[in-house]
């Protein structure tokens, strides 16, 4: 396993309380989801919540510590959805060089999708990056992992420079990258994608090389 994919995993169950495995916190986060697509996040409540699924508030919360928590599970569902997307999309890469490009590809076409498709979990997406959710955390730290082992692949086949620290430069390819991944970025700069993506990704292969 990566370093990342157990803290992704882990921002899922952040703040949720009983057993692991219930049918009523999937409940709640199905219906926190549909509010939340249809009211958004910050306009809605535990109270609205509760009264939305039939449940009291003081039951809710024996599942949940918070409305955070809520919307930890769901956000933590469409990162760990786009992480799952970008890892069957590099499985078929060819090289490392077609590997970086098929990852931020994915990236930044299945952000500007879900901003156009579902605003409102795009919302809860942005909202957990201005706020450093676990779960906003977590991707980030995965997808720097990603791009390190494709780095290491890269650097093994003679395709990338070897004098620069894996660590660091794997941090950087993902923060130069942030206009086209980070939610909060990416809605100005919603134009430039897929273009202006393109070249950022053809930027950061020509400082891989060596």
């Amino acid at each position: 396993m990566l370093p990342g994919m157990s803290d992704l995993q882990a921002s899922t169950t952040a703040g949720q309380r009983g057993p692991a495995d219930h049918s009523i916190r999937d409940q709640i986060v199905d219906a926190a989801d549909a509010h939340f697509s249809h009211y958004g996040y910050g306009k809605t409540t535990v109270a609205d919540l509760a009264k939305a699924i039939g449940f009291s508030k003081a039951y809710i919360y024996k599942f949940f510590d918070s409305k955070q928590a809520i919307g930890e599970a769901i956000c933590a569902r469409c990162l760990g959805a786009m992480v799952g997307a970008v890892e069957g999309s590099i499985a078929d890469g060819k090289s490392a060089t077609d590997k970086i490009r098929r990852l931020f590809k994915t990236i930044s076409s299945m952000s500007v999708e879900l901003f156009f498709n579902d605003r409102k979990l795009y919302d809860i997406a942005a909202y957990s990056c201005a706020e450093h959710w676990p779960s906003a955390e977590a991707y980030v730290a995965r997808i720097t992992a990603i791009v390190a082992e494709i780095i290491v692949e890269g650097r093994e086949a003679g395709e990338f420079e070897r004098k620069t620290p894996i660590d660091e430069a794997s941090r950087a390819i993902v923060m130069v990258f942030q206009p086209f991944m980070n939610p909060v970025m990416l809605q100005h700069n919603l134009d430039a994608v897929p273009e202006r993506a393109g070249e950022v990704i053809s930027l950061i292969l020509r400082s891989l090389a060596p």
